[in-house]
């Protein structure tokens, strides 16, 4: 299970994560930085990334573009990377249950 951070999250997330989220990466690593959302979208399609952002627009593309990629969305407002961080760490089991469900497409992490 790797993650594909939007613009909109801090690059470092990436290594914090690595240990439960191995190969993951900022969209910056893949060249993606200034990139429209479908370019990340297919980017993501195309090499088995769960989509990480808090723009609402990538769980609204779902119903549009398909099911893949799987998106998290975190909904908070501005916050520090480590409060995102510690988001994702204390949801883990729901992101592991998530991406092996085949009929969510969206998860919304508060």
């Amino acid at each position: 299970m790797k993650l594909l951070f939007d613009q909109n999250l801090s690059p470092k997330l990436a290594n914090q994560l690595a240990d439960l989220f191995p190969n993951s990466i900022h969209v910056q690593d893949a060249g993606l930085d200034t990139a429209e959302d479908i370019e990340i979208w297919d980017y993501a399609h195309t090499k088995g990334y769960l989509v990480v952002s808090k723009d609402a627009d990538f769980g609204e593309k779902s119903p549009i573009h398909g099911h893949s990629p799987k998106v998290i969305w975190l909904r908070r407002g501005n916050c520090p990377t480590s409060t995102v961080e510690d988001i994702l760490r204390n949801h883990y089991s729901d992101i592991q249950t998530f991406a092996r469900d085949v009929n969510q497409r969206l998860l919304v992490l508060l």
